[in-house]
């Protein structure tokens, strides 16, 4: 019984070390908590562009990784590829804007 106790603790340490291995983050992949963090940001830049009455939420697409926005899409005018980036760093969490955005 002692054997089987033994190898029993093992097996739920070598569980909880692969399970927290498994969400640490790296250059490339991000972490759990990163990759919920960074869901919000892009919600934000979202609902901010879509309050903007100068621009088309629907034709700007929104990406975040690790803090950095990505805008891209188009747009019918070259200020609101400047007001989109204004709006995206104007969030809460933006560690910095890549401005994207194309003119149709």
């Amino acid at each position: 019984m002692k054997q089987f106790t033994k190898y029993l603790s093992a097996f739920f340490l070598a569980f909880t070390l692969i399970s927290v291995a498994g969400c640490a983050g790296s250059k490339t992949k991000e972490a759990t908590g990163e990759y919920m963090d960074d869901s919000v940001i892009t919600t934000k830049v979202k609902a901010a562009i879509l309050e903007e009455p100068t621009l088309s939420a629907a034709e700007i697409n929104v990406e975040t990784f690790k803090g950095v926005v990505q805008l891209s899409g188009f747009v019918k005018e070259r200020a609101d590829i400047r007001r989109a980036g204004e709006v995206a760093r104007g969030v809460a969490g933006v560690q910095s804007v890549k401005n994207d955005i194309r003119l149709k």
